[in-house]
């Protein structure tokens, strides 16, 4: 069931072409990362599949009634204003206690209700993004960069999150990230955008991808395999390890 559709879809910004000719759909319950350098046109991606930008040409079709959580790559709250967690995901709506604690324990977050905001790490500040983001048993969640910041097992863990709402809420999953390392395991589908699509498919055809080396360079494999091996839990614990050393010691 496909969810939203973007047909030959363009976006002009200040008089500047920002995309062109994005043909796109995301059906129920997959997850679709998007790649491309700074400038690509990603965050204006993103903001004409929510409705936030108009596009100068084609079209955006979207299933009736679609309700979409949105987690953004940066939101700033000033550290003197006394806001805890749960009057945070009552802002601007309020939400009820019932509905507020089912997101915090869907994220793992429940036990931070009552801290303020100014006192959250990084991961967890991101997780009661999240956990606003479904307040509302979002159709489709979109995260822009949402693990900025983190560093690498925080941004693994967060990504492991991500899959097991999907699998529960059957929703489907847009997330725009550099961390290809992180991301690719986790996607069914990878969109490498540079101002146009330009390529499509699973991970690994991706990766291999002419047009995607040319933008990134044939480091990232190592990375995604490097993943990999985090990933599946079969894999011997010794030689997992050796693997995320070699990589630290890479970088």
């Amino acid at each position: 069931m496909t969810l939203i559709s973007l047909q030959d879809m363009s976006v002009s910004l200040a008089g500047q072409t920002v995309l062109r000719g994005v043909n796109l759909s995301i059906k129920k319950g997959e997850i679709v990362t998007i790649v491309g350098p700074n400038g690509s046109g990603k965050s204006t991606l993103l903001k004409a599949i929510i409705g936030a930008v108009t596009p100068s040409a084609g079209m955006v079709t979207a299933t009736p009634g679609l309700v979409i959580g949105y987690v953004p790559q940066k939101l700033h709250i000033d550290q003197t204003l006394p806001l805890t967690v749960r009057r945070f995901l009552s802002l601007p709506r309020r939400v009820d206690d019932d509905r507020a604690m089912r997101a915090l324990e869907r994220t793992g977050a429940a036990a931070l209700a009552g801290r303020q905001m100014s006192a959250l790490s990084g991961g967890q500040f991101q997780r009661v993004l999240l956990a606003r983001a479904l307040l509302h048993d979002p159709d489709i969640l979109i995260l822009d960069e949402a693990t900025q910041g983190l560093d690498q097992p925080g941004s693994a863990a967060f990504y492991r999150l991500i899959e097991e709402l999907r699998a529960e809420l059957g929703c489907a999953v847009i997330m725009v990230s550099h961390e290809l390392h992180v991301v690719m395991a986790a996607s069914d589908r990878v969109i490498c955008l540079n101002g146009h699509v330009c390529c499509e498919g699973e991970p690994e055809h991706v990766a291999s991808a002419p047009e995607y080396r040319a933008l990134f360079g044939t480091g990232t494999q190592g990375a995604l395999a490097l993943y990999r091996h985090e990933h599946n839990h079969a894999h011997d614990h010794d030689h997992t390890h050796q693997h995320a050393h070699d990589h630290e010691a890479a970088t």
